[in-house]
Order: C-alpha cells, then structure tokens, then sequence
C-alpha cells in the first residue's frame, strides 16, 4: 500500500458536493461505533475484531514491514486492524472520483473521537448513492431509530437515488458448538472467532424499510481450480436490466462471506442478480441442507413511493485487503455511472 500522494485531513467538517448532472455522488457509511469495537477486550474470544499483532502473527509475513509492525508507527492492538479497512477502502474511493469527479467521504456512526453521527440530513443531503456498511458487531448494540429510517426513507423517494447496504456474515448463531465448530472449519479463517455475529444496526435499518433480506452464515466461496481467485459468479442477467453487473464475472475472494437470504416470495420487487459457488470440499450446514450457491447481490428495484434503488451486497467487495481486479472494478464503475 503506498504512502498518500496528498496531504491527509482529519477532524474537520465535511463540505456538502453541489449536484450536477450526470455525475453521481457517493458517501460511506459505515455503522459502527469505533470505541465501541476498538476497546473490546482482547481476553474475549467471540465477536470483536482481531488485533493487530493477531493479524501479523496469523498472517506472517505479511505484516513485519515496520509500516504494519513498528507501534510507534501502527497501532497494534484490535484499532490497528480497524484501520486497515480504511487502507484499503482507497483504491475505490480513488476510482469513484476519477469516474464521477467528486470525493467519497467515509462517515462513521461514532468515529475516533467520540463524535456520534447519526444517518440524517448532513450525511444525506449531498448524496446520491450511498453505501451503509454493517460492519458493527451486534453486541455494540447499534441499532438504527426512528428518525434515521424516516431520514433514509425520504433519502429513497428522490429520484435516481440508490442506498447499498451490506451487512457483514452471521458466523457462530447457533448455541450449538459442534454447529460452531464445524462453520468454523469451513471457512478457516483463524482470524475469525467460532461466534462472530455482524450488522445490528444494517439489520434494523433493513427491518424498517422493509427489506425482506437477512445475513446469514460465513461461507467459503469456491476458487478457479489450482488458484485462488473466487469462482465466477452465477449472474442472472435477464433480471440485470439496470446493467449492474456489466462486464464483472466475480468479485474479490474472501473466506467468509454473508448469503443474504430473501425472506419473501415476492420475486417481482427482489431479485436475487448474482449467487456465488460454495466450497463444498468442507462440510457446512447451508450445503448440507442441500445448497451450493449463497446469494451475493440481491436488488430491490423503485416500487411505490421509493423511486430509489435498493443493492444489498457485502462491503468485502469494496475493499483491496481481499483483492481486486478489472472484473471488479467494473462492478464499481457500474454504481458510480449507474
């Protein structure tokens, strides 16, 4: 990752983009509150991120350049590997701007500093396609009000909006600990505690919009045989009237991805556009049950007063730390010139 070629900023106000048409503005925000998961105490084996010096030892070498290890440069505990997402968020934030010629701010619901930011008019108000990333662990206790829903509500009822929403996987729900143990063998990701539960607040904000979609699970994508670029992607391309799915074969590979299952049977106004191949050389319960595929971007498109669109894939996807290349970064260029 190389150094920025800019000054960076911090601690400053975000300055509302002027519309102008045709080009689409995008903002990130990502829905957890960062105390919250930074000073998860390390003693706690479930549901908290790893820390850093976890991340170097699991994945040495990896990370003993003094950039990641030196801590009078990095920060080693579970913050260091939070501020690898922003690392690695860079590269599509970069080519959104060059596409769209507008900045991507990332917000956060509660960031560094304490400051708390609620989804409402200053993160809405300049915006046209928003990305919502639910990587909050469920025990923080994020959960989206009242106020926030009717905010993104309203944000959806103008015209050519798009709200994508992420919800990270659901790893370890079940009491069961041979359950536990046997998800956890699938995806085998030794960074990943045998409960790590994502997206409470992604998870009532889709409750009260009525999305009928849920993260389930932490699947292990299939692989091209003898690499380990993910499996193409079962596109459905004769419900891709939007072309979201233009020109991208897969996305990035990642051990454990969320299938975000849709709990209607309304076909017309959800539409399941891409299903990844699951590893099936290890057992799980999802495969065990008979499926093959787990659902990777789902679409809701304007219905009724909602003239906005509605995406529901994972933030991975948006992040270098598991691979990009040009099937992916079409995918990028479709949402920002959708």
């Amino acid at each position: 990752m190389a150094e920025a070629k800019t000054a960076r900023t911090y601690n400053q106000n975000h300055h509302p983009r002027s519309y102008a048409k045709g080009r689409r503005r995008m903002s990130i925000y990502v829905a957890w509150t960062y105390p919250g998961e930074a000073n998860r105490p390390p003693t706690e084996l479930d549901n908290r991120f790893s820390t850093m010096t976890e991340v170097r030892r699991v994945l040495w070498p990896a990370y003993e350049e003094p950039q990641w290890s030196d801590p009078s440069r990095f920060q080693q505990g579970i913050s260091g590997s939070l501020e690898l997402f922003y690392w690695a968020w860079v590269r599509f934030q970069q080519l959104v701007e060059e596409v769209t010629g507008y900045v991507v701010p990332v917000f956060q619901r509660v960031d560094q500093a304490g400051f708390s930011l609620p989804l409402d008019e200053r993160v809405l108000g300049d915006v046209d396609t928003l990305l919502v990333f639910g990587l909050d662990h469920s025990v923080t206790g994020q959960q989206a009000s009242a106020a926030e829903i009717e905010a993104v509500r309203e944000f959806l009822r103008r015209e050519g909006t798009c709200l994508l929403i992420g919800p990270h996987h659901d790893v370890g729900a079940s009491p069961d600990m041979k359950e536990r143990a046997v998800e956890h063998a699938h995806h085998g990701d030794e960074l990943v505690p045998r409960q790590q539960r994502f997206g409470g607040y992604t998870r009532s904000l889709m409750k009260g919009l009525g999305i009928p979609v849920e993260n389930r699970w932490g699947l292990r994508p299939a692989v091209v045989r003898g690499t380990t670029q993910a499996a193409p992607l079962s596109v459905v391309m004769d419900l891709d009237v939007r072309g979201w799915m233009r020109g991208v074969r897969r996305f990035n590979y990642h051990l454990h991805l969320p299938h975000y299952a849709v709990t209607t049977d309304d076909t017309r106004s959800v539409r399941v556009l891409a299903k990844q191949p699951i590893d099936l050389t290890r057992p799980h319960p999802f495969t065990s049950a008979g499926h093959t595929e787990f659902n990777a971007l789902v679409w809701m498109p304007p219905s009724g007063d909602r003239a906005g669109d509605v995406l529901v894939a994972d933030s991975t996807i948006f992040s270098t730390l598991f691979g990009v290349d040009e099937s992916l970064e079409s995918f990028w260029k479709n949402l920002a010139a959708a």
